[in-house]
């Protein structure tokens, strides 16, 4: 599968983004999804994570509440609504595809990844 991200920009704290990453092929489905972030310097690290009905969710502690993943397998497309945004949430986002059945936090367990989107938050 292919993916390619988007929504990415720059905007204020307290403000809202929405990724999204779209996917090739009619297999997507079948993939489980994520949103991973890096900052330079440090490793890529788990944002959410969605399973391929869209029902099982998952969130890092430092966006619960603020950040909602979900999917749409008629549109090949996953989400990432992000509100209240901080200026420690600035970086490169990426999404990416696994075809392990459940969602993973690691990024060694993901096989295809976005080109990645920046978001930057400004105080």
């Amino acid at each position: 599968v292919q993916l390619q991200a988007s929504g990415g920009g720059l905007v204020q704290a307290g403000d809202s983004l929405r990724l999204s990453c779209a996917a090739s092929g009619r297999t997507f489905s079948t993939y489980v999804m994520g949103w991973f972030r890096q900052t330079p310097g440090k490793e890529r690290e788990f944002v959410a994570g969605i399973s391929r009905s869209g029902i099982t969710l998952y969130y890092s502690d430092f966006v619960k509440g603020r950040f909602t993943i979900s999917r749409d397998n008629a549109k090949f497309t996953v989400y990432l609504q992000m509100n209240s945004l901080k200026p420690e949430d600035t970086a490169v986002y990426y999404c990416a595809a696994t075809t392990i059945s459940s969602v993973r936090r690691n990024s060694k367990d993901y096989d295809a990844w976005g080109q990645g989107t920046q978001v930057t938050v400004s105080s």
